[in-house]
């Protein structure tokens, strides 16, 4: 009841939480009343709110620091700080091991500002300005308003200033802007810059572009080369937001500082827009020239280098990637750039850089994700090109002993099985190749699938869940001292024991475990059954069946696709589990017979998996039962997909997925197939053949 009052807090929902708080006792009580309280302050009836939490406090003992906090919060946001007061003073004392310590006396001294009380606020936060509670954001900020009120504009003013250019991206730095001028002492023209480059730096281009035009306008002081960098300053947020027109760079200033650089790299970033390379070129070797180290050079060659590899152009690819290898060694796009230049060389058949290139991607960027790859193509070069067995078999084991889950474990496993064959008694052994010395080790978690029970944060954990205070059950769980064990999968238990397979898929993903990085067997099950979940499998199995296609497949695409979340909704306005284009489910539909078919049946499960399941068998069928070839075009569309294949020249269908140029397309493929043989292993018992064999082509 909590769970579907928290998705729809009506005045209906609330009355049968109520009824069923007023029919219990305890904790169960407490929880309802937690539950009814949240809905409250969802409506802003704060008033109600204080009412039901203060209720939650007398019925229950074990979320006792919620009830009373949640309390104080509403009785603030019903202008009644007088109520909060008492709640919070003392808090700490009373809950020594709750979430909220650190926020209580933040809300305790904003409560003595409502009220009149600066000097009580300022008592309340000053002796906890050196410890960690100090350093948070809102501390800071209540602080610095508490120094305001007292007329310590100094202490304000300091405080503000560190907010504003410490943490540019917290909600805290405009308000610290604002009191800052209604102190009469604004920012300087230089840190509204530096607030703004922040701003974009982080990709908030519609915030940073308002900023710089708000410096224009009104920066006093600023001379015109100034004025003439943020115009172009603004131009840039434009082409991030697809908004820049030719017509409107030519109309940039001409300036000779860092700020021309950025002025080219704008006009290369139009000419890829309209496909013209070859003016893009000219541009970029324009900026290598005239700006040799400047940071837009960088993007530029980083564009530049996708920009080829998008058009087929693989030898300027390698140039401009060496290139921005060799000026920016550090750079963020270094290990992307450096394998595209190893990739490129193996399609052109320059096997002698590809190898070299693949060895130093290993030594240089072990941690990072293309060594995987790296490992698996030297590895094919050792075996296919200077014919040494025994080194590709040390890649290879390299890469399945290090990376065991992974889609790259699984196409290394399929060589040491050939090639294990292949040589049988006769297989040369060869001394490890210097690079695998730089393969980091996985470290491997110490999970258990044992819970705790008695465990306090668990118990207040599963109270919160039964509260829909969903908000606050991971927080909870992280206090407890032996968390990392098992708390990801108490997380994900709570979730999926409400039926809620994505929620505890989400859980699963955001833990940090390098789940593929592990051999199954050392996990436990429980851990792969909540990351690669099943529901709606009797449907999907039977669905997938009738078409001839195996249930994992589809299972692995869904869960790439939606998560399982059968209301899922794409921005590009796919529906449900497939995510089907309504264009698509209307024409299964009516080929199935049905004439009035409307969008949100796609949000049924089953009328979902039943059209998904013929449209991904459409699919394989098109492309000849290749089966990555069709979830490559489920991704990317059709129209990628049969130039990407028209390009040929591929030894295998393993050397074509790595040759998909858009990233997200090949990660998606790789994702799917690597889940697809985890479904397996995780599911299919011995002499279980749940899977059965079915027909690619049918």
């Amino acid at each position: 009841m909590a769970q579907q009052l928290m998705m729809d807090p009506t005045p209906a929902a609330i009355a049968g939480v109520q009824h069923y708080a007023a029919s219990h006792q305890g904790e169960a009580a407490a929880s309802a009343e937690l539950a009814v309280g949240h809905a409250w302050m969802v409506n802003q009836r704060y008033v109600q709110a204080e009412d039901a939490f203060r209720k939650a406090s007398l019925d229950g003992a074990a979320l006792q620091d919620y009830a009373e906090f949640l309390e104080a919060q509403a009785a603030v946001a019903a202008h009644r700080p007088q109520d909060a007061i008492p709640l919070l003073t003392g808090f700490a004392a009373r809950h020594s091991d709750s979430i909220f310590d650190q926020q209580a006396p933040v809300l305790l001294a904003k409560s003595y500002l409502d009220g009149g009380d600066a000097p009580g606020a300022i008592r309340v936060l000053q002796p906890l300005s050196a410890g960690a509670t100090g350093r948070l954001v809102k501390f800071r900020m209540t602080l610095a308003k508490a120094y305001q009120a007292n007329g310590q504009l100094q202490q304000a003013a300091a405080l503000y200033r560190g907010i504003f250019l410490g943490d540019p991206l917290s909600s805290e730095a405009a308000d610290a802007r604002t009191q800052m001028a209604l102190m009469n002492t604004p920012f300087s023209p230089a840190e509204r810059k530096e607030y703004a480059d922040a701003l974009f730096n982080a990709g908030r281009y519609e915030q940073a572009e308002t900023e710089y035009k708000q410096l224009q306008s009104n920066g006093a002081g600023l001379s015109q080369s100034d004025r003439d960098a943020l115009d172009i300053y603004v131009a840039v947020c434009d082409l991030r937001l697809r908004r820049l027109t030719p017509s409107r760079v030519e109309r940039l200033p001409v300036t000779g500082d860092d700020s021309a650089a950025l002025k080219i790299y704008l006009e290369s970033e139009l000419a890829r827009g309209d496909g013209n390379t070859a003016q893009q070129d000219a541009l970029v070797q324009l900026l290598e020239s005239q700006y040799p180290h400047s940071r837009w050079l960088e993007e530029a060659l980083y564009s530049g280098g996708n920009m080829f590899l998008l058009h087929q152009q693989d030898l300027q690819a390698i140039q401009d990637d060496l290139t921005l290898l060799q000026r920016f060694p550090n750079s963020i796009y270094a290990p992307s750039a450096h394998w595209q230049a190893a990739w490129l060389s193996y399609r052109l058949r320059r096997y002698n850089d590809a190898g070299r290139l693949m060895d130093e991607q290993i030594m240089r960027y072990p941690a990072a994700p293309q060594a995987l790859a790296a490992l698996y193509w030297r590895g094919r070069l050792y075996e296919e090109v200077e014919h040494d067995p025994g080194q590709a078999l040390n890649y290879f084991k390299r890469l399945s002993a290090c990376y065991v889950s992974s889609y790259y474990a699984l196409l290394a496993n399929q060589r040491i099985q050939r090639l294990t064959v292949a040589a049988g008694a006769q297989r040369t052994q060869a001394a490890p190749a210097p690079a695998l010395a730089y393969v980091p080790v996985v470290d491997r978690p110490d999970l258990t699938d044992a819970l705790p029970e008695n465990d306090p944060h668990l118990i207040k954990a599963r109270l919160l869940a039964n509260a829909a205070l969903n908000e606050y059950i991971r927080p909870e769980i992280q206090l407890s001292p032996t968390s990392a064990q098992w708390g990801t999968l108490a997380e994900a238990e709570i979730y999926a024991s409400f039926g809620e397979s994505d929620q505890a898929l989400r859980a699963m993903k955001r833990s940090g475990i390098p789940f593929f990085f592990l051999p199954v067997q050392d996990v436990p099950m429980i851990y792969w059954r909540l990351l690669l979940p099943r529901p709606f499998w009797t449907t999907l199995q039977s669905d997938a069946v009738a078409e001839g296609l195996d249930p994992y497949l589809v299972a692995a695409l869904i869960r790439q696709e939606s998560e399982f979340n059968p209301d899922a909704v794409s921005p590009m306005k796919a529906y449900g589990l497939m995510q089907l284009l309504p264009s698509v489910g209307g024409s299964l539909a009516r080929k199935d017979g049905e004439r009035r078919f409307s969008t949100s049946e796609l949000l049924n499960p089953d009328i979902n998996l039943k059209l998904g399941t013929q449209d991904l068998r459409r699919s394989i069928n098109e492309y000849g039962g290749q089966i990555e070839y069709a979830l490559a075009a489920y991704d990317a569309g059709d129209t990628p997909v049969r130039r990407w294949i028209a390009l040929g020249n591929y030894q295998d269908v393993a050397e074509w997925v790595e040759s998909i140029p858009y990233s997200e397309t090949r990660n998606y493929v790789e994702a799917i197939v690597r889940n697809r043989a985890l479904y397996r292993q995780v599911y299919d018992a011995p002499g279980q053949n749940s899977s059965v064999a079915l027909d690619p082509r049918r």
